[in-house]
């Protein structure tokens, strides 16, 4: 059977058992489960960049090169026409310039902004302690930071049997009620731990995604991190295994059940193959350039809005 049919199935599973909740910031509501995997082997050359309906492969690249270079700024993925963070750095700005009672620009505008002024971009494009920052420099209490990235490469290089290469970005000191109010950030991190193993000589990746919004968010995470396991699979020479996806809280968003209805109809056709068309061996000389997309072919896109629920806001600690 067509691995993506796992995918498929977990749609029609939120659709018959979801619970039905609503985001008590935005209003949204959603259907949830909790607690499901999925697994996509890897090792028969194919990405699971999901073919039932048109996925965004620029997108998936840029973000991932954006996570694994360390960025925190949206610029750089504005200024390559990946738009999927615009909305978390809008909102805050809208917050803090309407607390000054200033004139708050549209989000159309703002976007223009961070494209053309770099240094309204510097000012108002940063997401600190997002994925990158938490992957690449950690911050320690004695003031120097930690490469997680590049620790677990070479654990794994070191010792084929290590149990414990783990790259987590849930850092509690800036989340939530957790944090001190200066600190906390306003997005939420929902694909919040990796884990890298080799099983029978194999490379393997484990996600542990917190929440998850199935229809537009998950799709690109499984082709991201399937695509992070090939990319450390070149670093460490080890062929790649399994990409597992182990989800918490796994929704359905009310405001996208008609294009879930219309997904779960389709067939998929054959995963793409990707090739690198560098011989990279250290994961900062990656680039997304080095990734050519064979042979994808997929269904139409499926749109549906995106729902900026799950932050920190005020009333959280009201």
């Amino acid at each position: 059977m067509h691995q993506e049919y796992q995918y498929l199935n977990l749609l029609k599973d939120i659709l018959k058992n979801g619970v039905r909740k609503v985001d008590k910031d935005t209003g949204d509501a959603s259907y949830s489960v909790f607690g499901r995997q999925i697994r996509f082997d890897l090792s028969k050359d194919e990405l699971p960049l999901l073919t039932t309906k048109k996925v965004y492969w620029k997108g998936v690249l840029h973000e991932l090169y954006w996570f694994l270079s360390g960025q925190t700024n949206i610029r750089y993925l504005v200024l390559n026409n990946v738009h999927i963070w615009d909305d978390y750095p809008y909102k805050i700005y809208k917050l803090k310039v309407k607390s000054k009672k200033s004139k708050v620009l549209e989000k159309e505008e703002f976007i223009e902004r961070i494209k053309s002024d770099e240094k309204f971009a510097k000012k108002w494009g940063e997401l600190p302690r997002i994925y990158g920052e938490l992957w690449r420099r950690w911050p320690t209490r004695y003031g120097k930071t930690i490469d997680q990235v590049k620790w677990a490469l070479e654990e794994i290089k070191k010792d084929k049997n290590a149990h414990n290469t783990i790259v987590t970005s849930w850092n509690p000191e800036y989340l939530y009620s957790m944090a001190r109010p200066e600190d906390v950030s306003r997005f939420p991190i929902c694909h919040n731990m990796y884990q890298i193993n080799v099983i029978n000589d194999r490379l393997c990746l484990q996600l542990y995604q917190r929440s998850a919004d199935i229809f537009l968010g998950v799709p690109f995470n499984i082709a991201s991190y399937s695509l992070l396991l090939l990319i450390f699979s070149k670093i460490t020479g080890y062929p790649p295994g399994e990409f597992v996806h182990t989800f918490g809280d796994v929704h359905i968003y009310e405001s996208h059940l008609e294009a879930v209805k219309e997904q779960i109809k389709r067939k998929p056709y054959p995963f793409p193959k990707i090739r690198f068309t560098y011989d990279f061996k250290d994961v900062d000389e990656f680039k997304p350039e080095y990734v050519e997309l064979i042979d994808y072919n997929c269904h139409p896109p499926l749109k549906a809005p995106l729902s900026v629920s799950g932050g920190y806001w005020e009333d959280v600690k009201k």
